[in-house]
């Protein structure tokens, strides 16, 4: 049923992702679908803003970012189980949509959010993900 998956996490709160990795890996194992692990490095918005930071602050994020993937799937992604990393930059809903049409995701897996008032349900680009994703989407609830 499902060929490929992309499962976006959030590295700046790795220990929450991990439910949402290891329902992914589990999708995978059972449809033997491959894996495209992926996370976001959000930009700046404003270019004003990004005039703040020293030139190679972009590029010194996006490699650390691509080196916690790699430890985070070393950590919980089995072996076995094929897979692919993938670093986004920009806006963090638009780059996992651009992303799924790019590896023909047939599932996108992510998490809800971390809950507070301005995100009752769902985290604001989880709720934009499903909301425009043109595949399924499995929302995974952080426990607590």
């Amino acid at each position: 049923m499902y060929r490929d998956i992309l499962v976006s996490v959030d590295l700046g709160d790795a220990k929450a992702e991990v439910a949402t990795i290891l329902a992914a890996v589990e999708y995978a194992r059972a449809f033997g679908a491959r894996l495209h692990v992926m996370t976001v490095v959000p930009d700046y918005g404003l270019s004003i803003v990004g005039g703040f930071f020293p030139k190679e602050h972009e590029k010194a994020a996006l490699d650390h970012a691509n080196t916690a993937l790699h430890e985070f799937t070393v950590a919980h992604v089995p072996s076995e189980v094929k897979h692919r990393h993938i670093v986004g930059h920009g806006s963090i809903y638009r780059q996992i949509l651009h992303y799924a049409g790019v590896v023909k995701a047939d599932l996108i897996v992510l998490s809800a959010g971390r809950e507070g008032p301005e995100d009752y349900l769902i985290g604001p680009n989880a709720a934009r993900v499903v909301r425009h994703a043109k595949t399924s989407v499995l929302v995974v609830r952080q426990e607590g």
